[in-house]
């Protein structure tokens, strides 16, 4: 019998995987994509926590990927890890997570622990998953082991990674969960466990609730700050120097990846549909985080205002498009939110990463490879990302103006968010 099987092979399932097989686990794993499938046989990495050679090394431990859903008969353990966006309404968006269930139903044995990681609102374990699976596989209650394991992979993060991050397990009845504890003890250092499905789904949602609204917080506060001329970055390292009662959390131009822009509103939508009024503070943060791409343009243009440039004609260079530093990801990366907003104005915008080979943002032109020299042809860069490559005393050196909105250089020609 195979140990395990994950479902779903992106930035939560992958990381996953490789801790898996280093603890010793036999492991496959299953992704609707034949891409990544292909990609990854071939020794092929796609996420920015696990390179092509770490690939190899899964591979050469009997690791391999499939489409079939079939390998689930042959399983202990299966994991679901798939995305769950929100859907054009703004509302849950299961549509991943159900395809997941209906794939491996049909080929669950009797025993099987099936743990669900993929981020959600609190319920679905219990209300969408388990009844789904116990229709498709024609096995009961007590034949089948439910359980629910949030995700805290954090792309990019050298110093916590899957295995010395705090798990948290839970289930709805006493044989799931100790299945569940047991597995997850073989892969991780520490497992902690919650008293049902809906704690540890909820528990998810705080821990991103609690950056949204913090995030959304001094997102405000940056802009109020600016107009009462007020250094907010300042003001930030002051008040982070209090030992206690304080964490700092620091303004953008926007939220990206996953966790932060999507999944408080899954609990958002839940207290709204079952409880029937809203989170206002929820709501409040994604009004205020989801306008900060909006709010850089406007002081884009005041910025080119004071050169007696206007918006339209002016080139405008943008450094950093991905959603996190040092890495390629760009999930809902606020850069493509100012770009847009950029051409509209009818500005010329050229960007430049050195961890994003294209962009695929129509209108846009890559800055090549001398970032410098773009810096210094552009009549103003944005400093959207601050990844380790950028050299930003040589970056404001070179700049005609330069607009830094992660408050990262300090020179007396730059103009901070």
């Amino acid at each position: 019998m195979g140990d395990l099987v994950v479902v779903g092979l992106g930035y939560v399932g992958l990381p996953l995987v490789a801790e898996a097989c280093r603890a010793g686990l036999s492991v496959t794993g299953l992704d609707v994509s034949r891409g990544v499938v292909d990609g990854l046989n071939a020794g092929r990495s796609h996420v920015d926590d696990l390179d092509d050679a770490e690939i190899g090394e899964l591979l050469a431990t009997g690791f391999t990927a499939t489409d079939d859903a079939t390998c689930v008969a042959e399983a202990d353990a299966v994991v679901i890890c798939v995305p769950t966006p929100l859907s054009a309404e703004g509302g849950p968006d299961l549509a991943a997570v159900e395809g997941a269930c209906r794939g491996i139903g049909p080929h669950l044995r009797p025993g099987t622990l099936v743990v669900l990681e993929s981020t959600t609102y609190p319920g679905t374990t219990a209300e969408v998953v388990r009844p789904l699976l116990e229709e498709l596989s024609g096995l009961g209650a007590d034949e089948l082991h439910v359980a629910y394991s949030p995700e805290r992979i954090d792309p990019g993060n050298a110093t916590y990674g899957l295995k010395n991050t705090p798990k948290v397990v839970g289930a709805d009845d006493p044989a799931a969960q100790e299945k569940a504890r047991a597995f997850y003890s073989r892969v991780v250092d520490t497992v902690v466990v919650a008293s049902g499905t809906r704690e540890a789904e909820s528990a998810k949602l705080l821990e991103n609730t609690y950056r949204h609204v913090n995030i959304a917080l001094v997102n405000e506060m940056a802009r109020f700050f600016h107009e009462l001329e007020i250094d907010f970055w300042e003001v930030i390292r002051l008040a982070s120097t209090k030992p206690f009662g304080f964490q700092a959390f620091t303004p953008g131009p926007g939220v990206g990846g996953h966790c932060i822009p999507i999944d408080p509103n899954y609990l958002s939508h839940r207290v709204r549909t079952q409880l029937g009024y809203g989170f206002r503070f929820v709501e409040l943060a994604q009004e205020i985080n989801s306008s900060m791409p909006a709010y850089v343009v406007s002081r884009i243009a005041s910025l080119l205002n004071d050169q007696e440039k206007a918006v339209r004609g002016s080139t405008v260079l943008l450094l950093g498009v991905t959603y996190k530093p040092d890495i390629a990801d760009q999930r809902e990366s606020p850069a493509v939110d100012v770009a847009k907003r950029l051409l509209q104005l009818g500005a010329s915008v050229r960007y430049h990463d050195p961890h994003v080979a294209s962009w695929d943002v129509a209108g846009t032109t890559s800055a090549g490879e001398d970032v410098l020299a773009a810096a210094g042809d552009a009549d103003l860069t944005v400093l959207l990302q601050q990844h380790s490559a950028y050299d930003l005393d040589a970056i404001e050196a070179s700049a005609r103006c330069l607009f830094d909105t992660r408050g990262r250089t300090t020179g007396e020609s730059t103009h901070r968010l």
